[in-house]
């Protein structure tokens, strides 16, 4: 990792069970002793505030942790939505060492976020209505779990930065491989690491700035960029998901109303791949020649991610959505396709297509 010529390393080390932990904060040298201790003093506050997440590893050796950030004395977490969080089994690990079950409370995939929801109450948070902005050049704070340093009791990794500049990404398309294109702080520091993505950035007396971003590399010159999404673009999609509980399908309830018809996948013209796991991603496997789903493009190779707005694990899931679903109603479907979102409006004909023959 680098470093500038002006800041070092210091090493915290704190006994677990006889063993040494280590976790890194990056410090300016020569800074006066009053802003020393007031870094120490919102390092003290701001680390019972950041949790680690531990859920499931992606594909080629990804790595299966995460960093978030309390926002509710009643449990809730924002962190980044990734592939780490595609599992029943999320686990979080809070400042004390106490581990609790998660359960995906909801997500936004176009500004790459997720709420988690722990069973715990009274805990230390931020409150993303206090939450500020900052000019380049404010010096800020980074807390995250990178490489996952700390696993239990210990403390989160921190450095110490400035932010360069507030930018909107979307500059950078075709060039930063991201779904996301909204405003970004960039820092000067070494944010973009294995475990650090939703973790959060406050300001020297602990004001919450941002949540850093995704791993980001610059596919032109192979670099990386670091970067923190600001709170103000992420607090209304979060407080909908809070409330509404957001873009996840909500559990089936006991009696639910089902119309006499229900649109079918066949009806517009989808195939889904085979659905031979419990949790089969939702591609499209192909696409019927002349169908709404052709009209309106989608194509072989697509991944389902929303439909009407909920979020969509599975190929079980959609299906089971599309139950509720009147026959000959418009829909709206969320793609990913290769890094971009799509979205397309589709309506089932009022006489059935054929269910046999590829296009």
């Amino acid at each position: 990792m680098r470093r500038s010529a002006d800041s070092c390393w210091i090493v915290l080390r704190r006994g677990v069970g006889g063993a040494v932990w280590l976790a890194a904060v990056w410090f300016a040298v020569g800074a006066p002793a009053a802003t020393t201790s007031r870094i120490a003093a919102t390092i003290a506050e701001v680390q019972p505030k950041m949790v680690k997440i531990y859920g499931a590893g992606g594909f080629r050796g990804l790595e299966e942790y995460q960093s978030g950030m309390l926002i509710s004395e009643h449990g809730h977490i924002l962190t980044v939505w990734s592939y780490v969080l595609d599992t029943d089994e999320i686990t979080v690990v809070l400042y004390d060492g106490r581990r609790f079950q998660a359960k995906l409370l909801g997500a936004d995939p176009r500004l790459e976020i997720a709420v988690l929801k722990i069973e715990e109450e009274h805990l230390p948070h931020f409150k993303l209505e206090e939450a500020v902005e900052v000019e380049p050049a404010a010096r800020i704070l980074a807390f995250s779990n990178l490489f996952k340093v700390a696993m239990g009791n210990e403390p989160v990794s921190v450095q110490q930065g400035i932010v360069s500049v507030r930018t909107h990404l979307s500059a950078r398309r075709g060039a930063f491989e991201t779904l996301y294109n909204g405003p970004v702080y960039v820092i000067d520091a070494v944010t973009n690491n294995p475990g650090a993505a939703g973790g959060a950035v406050v300001t020297y007396r602990g004001e919450l700035v941002g949540m850093i971003g995704k791993e980001v590399r610059n596919t032109l010159n192979n670099t990386w960029l670091n970067y923190a999404v600001p709170i103000d673009a992420l607090r209304p999609s979060v407080e909908q998901i809070i409330a509404k509980g957001g873009m996840v399908a909500k559990p089936e309830p006991e009696s639910p109303p089902r119309p006499q018809r229900c649109l079918e996948l066949a009806r517009l013209g989808i195939v889904l791949v085979p659905d031979l796991l419990p949790r089969t991603p939702p591609y499209v496997d192909w696409v019927r020649e002349g169908s709404p789903a052709a009209q309106a493009g989608v194509k072989p190779d697509d991944l389902i991610i929303l439909l009407n707005d909920r979020l969509i694990h599975s190929c079980q899931m959609l299906q089971k959505e599309l139950e509720f679903i009147e026959y000959d109603a418009e829909i709206k479907l969320t793609l990913l396709r290769g890094l971009e979102l799509v979205e397309v409006k589709l309506k089932a004909p009022s006489d059935p297509l054929p269910t046999t023959g590829k296009p």
